[in-house]
């Protein structure tokens, strides 16, 4: 079956979707996106990703006329149309349709946006039952890691290369510190079960899942701290985990080929993965229940 996918305030079969050869999308990577996860046909984390769509389009000069309800009513709309119970959708904004020039079009050149969902299985994941098995790259991407552009080529590379070697991931490595993994927030535990993940800068993405994992440990009575790890460290340490908003919270069980702990899943990145799954859950029955 066909899904319906949004473009430019229009609801069309993605058979029938089409945008321009000059966007500026297209010809530059000149666009941000988002990923928002779904669980029981409601979305996760939805404002925090509002936020931060918002956040990269300051940060780019780009203007967006659509506002948050706007938003948030493309994206339950895209939901009931695909049936969607588990998935995602992706957000994507660009500058929209001019001559190509390296110079910026006019402001008032309206933007281009598009969206739609897909499927996959979050909650059931084999990944998550087995673990990562990452390796390290140099950190080639450029310097603006905190606004979420759709130039993802580097970041592909990385994948490619962890899986033409075997693993799942790649975590990236810049001055000897771990930014983050390819599309991912790196976490280590230590021997005391402190969470450690890198803090907040131009150099990683300031991920929702980060934070609402941040949270939920919080809560739990789990110390975090917030500064660079090595790779070393990294493979000496009891757990290590990402977190994405598809993969939300997965083990790592090694990292250029060294097991990290026993090399299995560890019990604090299983145990945040259920807490963050159940209060997703909690959301949406609560929202279910409100009819939102």
């Amino acid at each position: 079956m066909s899904r319906t996918v949004y473009v430019n305030g229009q609801y069309v079969p993605e058979s029938e979707a089409s945008i321009s050869v000059f966007d500026r999308g297209f010809l530059f990577a000149d666009g941000i996106y988002e990923v928002t996860a779904v669980l029981n046909g409601r979305l996760m984390d939805f404002e925090g990703h509002v936020a931060r769509l918002h956040r990269s389009l300051n940060e780019l000069n780009m203007h967006l006329t659509l506002n948050d309800n706007a938003l948030r009513d493309i994206h339950r709309q895209l939901i009931e149309k695909n049936d969607l119970q588990e998935g995602l959708v992706y957000l994507q904004v660009t500058r929209g349709v001019a001559d190509r020039d390296f110079a910026y079009p006019d402001a008032s050149t309206p933007v281009t946006l598009v969206a739609f969902t897909q499927q996959k299985a979050i909650i059931d994941s084999p990944l998550a039952e087995r673990g990562l098995r990452v390796i390290s790259l140099p950190d080639m991407r450029w310097g603006r890691r905190d606004i979420k552009t759709v130039q993802l080529l580097y970041p592909s590379m990385a994948k490619m290369e962890a899986k033409k070697r075997g693993a799942d991931d790649a975590w990236l490595v810049e001055s000897g510190l771990v930014t983050e993994a390819s599309s991912s927030n790196a976490w280590i535990v230590d021997h005391d079960n402190t969470l450690i993940t890198r803090e907040l800068s131009r150099s990683l993405l300031h991920g929702i899942t980060r934070r609402a994992v941040m949270q939920l440990a919080r809560q739990h009575d789990m110390k975090v701290e917030e500064r660079g790890f090595t790779i070393k460290e990294a493979q000496n340490a009891r757990e290590a985990f990402v977190t994405s908003a598809t993969s939300l919270v997965y083990p790592v069980i090694s990292i250029d080929q060294r097991s990290v702990g026993d090399g299995t899943p560890g019990d604090i990145a299983k145990a945040l993965r259920r807490l963050y799954i159940e209060a997703g859950l909690s959301v949406s029955s609560s929202e279910a229940e409100q009819g939102a």
